[in-house]
């Protein structure tokens, strides 16, 4: 990293010409521009939260993004590894990551078949980021996966038109460190400039062999006309991570909270436990970005981008006692005796490509903005597994190592548009309207990765499914006076079935598409000194897919279609100036998030543990697992000279595993405190070096962020009605007091 940082600075930094503060003003409002069509302004009727660019690096030790966003209103954020890095998890007013639509400069980053962001495959990215915007409820028309409970809207920075080096550093608890170099050549020419940046994570993580290893660039250039800006952009990662998707049982959340099951292999002959080395994700992804905007006049602009995503990887695992069979295997003889099933090392394999193009025509003069844009992409995926590794194989079977025991597609293409309009009345009153149109064409063929014991084969998928949605949106803003504002809006949000809903579905289970009315107003008040704001929501759902209990093998939540449920809630906010150097700031969400007649289904097995049928639990009005009826956060910041400190308190209320209710499965609340300090040092020889010291979970709260459970019965008697309940849980423990110290120099 050191000859690569060398390298690029004398480059950037030797061409660089001077320019007036005029010009770099015009040259940022090209800038701006690319990001304008999917956000949320001080006048559109939804709640949304914005974090700058100063207050990410503040917060940015080298953790993801979902733990940056955690104070922010109504955000849960959780880590497999227990600590940030890595396999990171995010949920909004309680839904998860997949409904959660994430654009970077506008342009789709969720995956199109489980439409959920891998943050471990983008680490770091928080450093090359201008802003951000979080919006709450179905927000904004976007491009790409449907925003069915929040959509992130990212900007990535800035090409700076001032020369510039950095190196960053971080290091801290469980072997955490980050390194970070970012070079800019300043603006070359008067026409053009060049950043780069790239950062290195490792962590042997706060659950056992936990560990992650993460790279990751950023590299854009871009050329400045009078009324054209052109950037190309392209930023990957690549990780690889030890699985902790197992969570931690219950009966070792006492005893032993770092414990991780994955890789087991059995004892050895001490009757010490064997864990196998490699039992690894490893996933490559790469973004490429053309980004144009054009000035055609003071009120009319066109952005528009094409972009290509690459990623290809695998995660490979120990199986115990894997039977043969599903892997389309024949018993072998292993002296003399039959073998029928037998330990084995696997790997599944995803190879996709994403490409398409996004649009937007903006208008904007006195009383009217118009905005009229929309893209479409088409994606291809080829999933499929290899065997590596078959315990005491002899050679009689129908295997050879590195074979392909299934290979299956995913194909779908994605086309949007949207009309968006705000019309000012009586220099108070604002008219909103967002009318979207979304077409999905969604195609499964080939194998799945489980076997049809029914037709003694692979599962054979054919699934050819399409949609058509059409997302209306409308409210009105009113500006009281210069310092209150009440708004109102009414939206619907419509979301298509993931991959995983379709191949995981219970038998004869057909799952459908989900559809949202999302009702909201709110009010602000601002000056100078004070702050303070409340947005109530409703979220009517029809045939929302909520969890099951199940998980399939890599600990990922299985869901159904469930008629009728509801989320509602307040979100308050609050800011106050104490003193010129101390300010705080602080949220609260109240809400009730129900599902109405819900039946809980919970298999049955025989009294030799042979599956017999499914068992129907009819509990009524249930709350929604994994969403709190209680989220707040507080935050006094103190910014003196060269001095910053923070103290940041995040309670979480409690969270149901499952959708009975049951106290029995669900997670505790918890009360997180961070401490973060800082101090910037001001040398001559150097712009400036700063140093920061991040004190997490100062109180060693302990404490669980998620979890899964899979509930079945047992008939011990084929003549009696009795049933045993059992049930097997994975919690995901969470640090306790952890440290990471930062340095960060500017050349």
């Amino acid at each position: 990293m050191k000859k690569v940082f060398i390298l690029f600075s004398g480059l950037f930094l030797s061409g660089s010409v001077a320019f007036s503060q005029q010009d770099s003003m015009r040259l940022v409002d090209l800038q701006e521009v690319q990001v304008l069509s999917t956000r949320a302004t001080d006048v559109t009727p939804i709640a949304y939260s914005n974090l700058r660019k100063e207050e990410i690096k503040k917060q940015n030790f080298g953790q993801d993004i979902p733990f940056l966003l955690s104070l922010t209103p109504s955000v849960v954020a959780t880590s497999d590894a227990g600590m940030g890095v890595g396999y990171t998890g995010i949920r909004v007013r309680g839904t998860d990551a997949s409904r959660i639509n994430v654009t970077a400069n506008g342009i789709p980053i969720n995956d199109a078949e489980s439409q959920s962001v891998f943050w471990v495959n983008m680490p770091d990215f928080a450093s090359s980021l201008e802003d951000l915007q979080i919006q709450r409820g179905v927000g904004t028309s976007t491009n790409g996966a449907g925003a069915f409970g929040a959509s992130l809207n990212m900007k990535t920075e800035n090409l700076s038109f001032s020369p510039y080096a950095e190196l960053n550093g971080s290091y801290g608890s469980f072997n955490t460190s980050k390194l970070m170099a970012k070079v800019g050549s300043g603006l070359l020419h008067n026409h053009w400039a060049v950043d780069a940046r790239i950062s290195g994570i490792n962590s042997d993580g706060f659950i056992d062999r936990a560990s992650t290893n993460l790279f990751s660039y950023f590299l854009q250039g871009g050329f400045f006309g009078e009324k054209t800006v052109v950037k190309l952009l392209t930023f990957g990662g690549k990780e690889r991570t030890y699985h902790a998707w197992d969570g931690v049982p219950k009966d070792s959340l006492k005893t032993n909270r770092t414990y991780n099951p994955c890789g087991y292999m059995g004892n050895d002959a001490e009757g010490n436990p064997l864990y196998y080395e490699g039992q690894t994700d490893n996933y490559n992804q790469t973004h490429y970005q053309l980004l144009v905007s054009h000035t055609f006049t003071p009120s009319l602009n066109l952005d528009g981008a094409l972009y290509c995503t690459k990623g290809k990887g695998y995660y490979e695992e120990y199986k115990r006692s894997g039977s043969l069979a599903e892997y389309g295997l024949t018993p072998f003889v292993y002296q003399g005796v039959a073998v029928d099933k037998s330990d084995l090392v696997r790997q599944k394999w995803l190879d996709n490509t994403l490409g398409g193009g996004v649009f937007s025509l903006n208008y904007n003069k006195e009383k009217l903005s118009l905005i009229w844009g929309g893209g479409a992409n088409k994606y291809a995926g080829n999933h499929f597994g290899k065997i590596l590794w078959i315990k005491d194989y002899t050679g009689d079977a129908s295997f050879s190592p590195g074979q392909e025991y299934y290979r299956g597609t995913g194909d779908k293409i994605d086309v949007d548009t949207y009309l968006k309009a705000n019309y000012t009345l009586f220099d108070a009153l604002h008219i909103y309207a967002d009318l979207q149109y979304r077409f999905i064409d969604y195609k499964i063929n080939g194998q799945n990765d489980v076997w049809d014991w029914i037709n003694n084969e692979m599962q054979q998928l054919d699934i050819h499914k399409q949609f058509n949605f059409f997302n209306p949106k409308a409210g009105l803003s009113y500006k009281i006076n210069d310092f209150n504002r009440a708004y109102a809006s009414f939206a619907v949000g419509h979301r298509e079935p993931s991959r995983n809903n379709y191949t995981d579905a219970e038998l004869n289970v057909k799952p459908t598409y989900e559809e949202m009315f999302d009702y909201e107003a709110g009010y602000t008040f601002a000056n100078k000194t004070f702050s303070a704001g409340v947005n109530l929501y409703y979220m009517d759902y029809n045939n929302q897919l909520v969890l099951t209990g199940k998980v399939n093998e890599i600990g990922e939540a299985l869901t159904t279609n469930i008629a009728d449920s509801y989320r509602a809630g307040i979100e308050l906010v609050a800011g106050v100036k104490i003193l010129s150097w101390l300010k705080w700031n602080g949220n609260m969400t109240l809400s009730k998030n129900e599902i109405k007649n819900y039946s809980e289904f919970v298999d049955l097995y025989d009294e030799n543990w042979e599956w017999k049928s499914q068992v129907e639990n009819k509990l009524g009005t249930t709350p929604i697992s994994f969403s709190p009826n209680v989220i707040a956060n507080s935050i006094f910041s103190f910014d003196y000279r060269r001095w910053n400190a923070a103290l940041q308190s995040n309670y979480v209320g409690k969270q149901y595993i499952d959708n009975t209710g049951s106290d029995e499965r669900s997670l505790d609340p918890y009360f997180l405190n961070n401490i973060r300090l800082g101090y910037t040092f001001n040398p001559k020889f150097l712009k400036e070096i700063g140093v920061s010291l991040l004190l997490n979970n100062v109180l060693n709260e302990q404490y669980e962020s998620n979890a899964w459970v899979y509930s079945y019965y047992q008939q011990p008697d084929a003549n009696s009605s009795k049933k045993d309940r059992y049930e097997e849980l994975g919690y995901f423990p969470q640090a306790g007091f952890n440290v990471m110290v930062n340095v960060s120099i500017k050349l």
